[in-house]
C-alpha cells in the first residue's frame, strides 16, 4: 500500500499536465466553450435556457471526460512501466486503481467548480445548479472508471484513442440519462441511480482494465 501513495503522485502530476503544457486545462475549456456556444445555437430564450442548461452540462462533462483517454493507459504500456510495477508487486487491478482516483481528481472536482460559470451562462437558477454539482459529484466518479476501462481495453491498438470516445459516449449513457433526469424529476431518486451506477462502475473499471492491461501485456 505504502507504494500507492507515489504512484497516485506521478498519476497526478501527468494527468494535471506538469510537463504537458494545459493538460489540465483542456478539459475545463472545452467544457466551458460548450456552456458559451450553446445559447447561441438555441437562440436567447432564457426560459429554454434555463429548462435545457442542466442536461447541456451533463453532455459537455461526458465529452470532456473523454479528452484524457490517449494518455491514461498507452504511454505507460509503452514505455514498459506496468511490468517495472509487476515486478515490485503491485498488480494491474491495484495500478488502475490509482488510476481511476488520479483520473477523476484530475477532472471532476474542476468540472463542478466550472459549472458554476456554465450555470450562469445557461440562466440556471441555484436550485437547478445544486443538482447539477451533486449529480456531478455522484456521476464523474463513474465517467472516470469507464475511461480508465475503456482506455485500457483500447491501449496498443491503431486509433485507439478515436475508438475509446466512440466507446465511451454510448457506454456513459446511463449516467447522463439519470444525471441529467434528476434535473427535471426534481430528484433525489435520479441521484442515487446516478451513484448506483457509478458505484457500479467503479467496482468493475480496476479488474477490467487490469486484465486488458494483462492481455496487452502478453
Amino acid at each position: 500500500m505504502s507504494a500507492l501513495a507515489p504512484l497516485l503522485r506521478r498519476d497526478l502530476a501527468r494527468l494535471l499536465g506538469r510537463g504537458q503544457g494545459s493538460g489540465a486545462l483542456l478539459p475545463i475549456l472545452f467544457f466551458l466553450a460548450v456552456a458559451m456556444l450553446y445559447p447561441f445555437a438555441v437562440g436567447p430564450d432564457a426560459a429554454l435556457l434555463a429548462r435545457t442548461g442542466g442536461g447541456v452540462i451533463w453532455v459537455a462533462a461526458l465529452l470532456a471526460s473523454i479528452l484524457p483517454l490517449d494518455r491514461l493507459v498507452e504511454p505507460d504500456l509503452e514505455r514498459g512501466m506496468f511490468d517495472q510495477w509487476a515486478l515490485r508487486g503491485i498488480s494491474e487491478e491495484w495500478v488502475m486503481a490509482v488510476r481511476v482516483l488520479s483520473h477523476w481528481l484530475s477532472f471532476g472536482p474542476p468540472l463542478m467548480l466550472a459549472a458554476l460559470p456554465a450555470s450562469a451562462l445557461l440562466g440556471l437558477d441555484g436550485a437547478t445548479l445544486r443538482m447539477v454539482e451533486l449529480g456531478l459529484l455522484a456521476g464523474t466518479p463513474g465517467l472516470a472508471a469507464l475511461g480508465v476501462a475503456v482506455a485500457a481495453l483500447t491501449a496498443g491498438l491503431r486509433g485507439g484513442a478515436a475508438l475509446g470516445g466512440l466507446m465511451v459516449i454510448p457506454l456513459g449513457v446511463p449516467l447522463l440519462v439519470f444525471g441529467a433526469g434528476s434535473l427535471s424529476s426534481g430528484g433525489e431518486s435520479g441521484l442515487a441511480l446516478t451513484a448506483a451506477v457509478s458505484l457500479v462502475l467503479l467496482a468493475a473499471a480496476p479488474f477490467a482494465a487490469g486484465a486488458a492491461v494483462r492481455a496487452a501485456r502478453d
